[in-house]
C-alpha cells in the first residue's frame, strides 16, 4: 500500500495543469488568499475520498478474496488502463514543446475565493485520486504505520501547492520571478509531462493489479 500511495501521490502533485493554474492564482490580486483556498480545497478532496473508503471498510482491510478487495483491484486496473490509453494516444498525436495557456487561465487574475475552490475541484486528477482511494482499502487503522502513510500521501499529493504557497508567503518578490519562470517551463513541457506521468503510473497500476487478480484466480 505504501509504495502505491507514494507513486500515486507523486503523480498527482506533479500534474502540470493544476500547477500552472496555481502559479497564475498566486500572481493575481490577493493571490496568497486564493492560493490558500485552492490548496485547502485540494487537501479536503483527498481527505474526503480516503475517509469515505475507510468508513466503508471500517478501518480494516477486507479479506483477500472478498468482493470489496477484488473491486479495489478492478478499480486500479481500470484506472491504469485508462491512463495508459490516454498517455499513448497523446504520445501518438505528438507532443508540443511550447504551448500557450488555455483561455480560461487568462482570467485567473480576477477570480473569487469560490472560483479558486472550484478550480481545485475541476483540476484535481480524479482518476489518480480514485486509484489512491482503491489503494486505501487495504489500510489498517490499528497500525501507526497506516496513519503515517496516509498523512504522507496527503502531503505528497499537495507538496507542490504547499511549497509554492509558502514560498510566495515568505519571499514574495523572489517568488514572483521564480514561479513565473517555472510556469513557462511547465507550459513548454506540459504534454511531455502528461505523457510520462500517465504512462508510468498507468503501467504500474495495470501490471500490479493484473498480477494480484491472477494470483487470486
Amino acid at each position: 500500500m505504501v509504495l502505491d500511495l507514494v507513486l500515486i501521490g507523486t503523480a498527482i502533485t506533479l500534474g502540470p495543469m493544476h500547477n500552472s493554474a496555481f502559479i497564475l492564482l498566486l500572481s493575481a490580486d490577493r493571490g496568497l488568499l486564493h492560493g490558500l483556498v485552492f490548496t485547502l480545497t485540494w487537501l479536503v478532496e483527498l481527505v474526503v475520498v480516503v475517509a469515505a473508503v475507510l468508513l466503508l471498510t471500517g478501518g480494516s482491510p477486507p479479506s483477500r478474496h472478498s468482493a470489496p478487495s477484488t473491486a479495489g483491484l478492478v478499480i486500479k486496473l481500470t484506472v491504469g488502463i485508462a491512463l495508459v490509453v490516454y498517455g499513448e494516444r497523446k504520445r501518438r498525436k505528438g507532443v508540443t514543446r511550447s504551448r500557450g495557456n488555455p483561455r480560461w487561465m487568462a482570467r485567473l487574475d480576477r477570480v473569487s475565493r469560490w472560483t479558486a475552490a472550484g478550480l481545485a475541484v475541476l483540476l484535481q486528477p480524479w482518476a489518480m485520486v480514485a486509484a489512491g482511494g482503491a489503494t486505501v482499502m487495504n489500510a489498517n487503522l490499528s497500525s501507526a504505520v497506516t496513519f503515517v502513510a496516509l498523512m504522507g500521501y496527503f502531503l505528497l499529493a499537495s507538496a507542490t501547492l504547499l511549497g509554492m504557497e509558502l514560498y510566495a508567503t515568505f519571499a514574495p518578490a523572489r517568488a514572483q520571478d521564480e514561479l513565473g519562470r517555472l510556469r513557462t517551463a511547465i507550459s513548454t513541457h506540459q504534454d511531455q509531462a502528461i505523457v510520462i506521468l500517465s504512462l508510468l503510473l498507468g503501467l504500474w497500476l495495470a501490471a500490479k493489479s493484473t498480477y494480484e487478480l491472477v494470483k487470486r484466480a
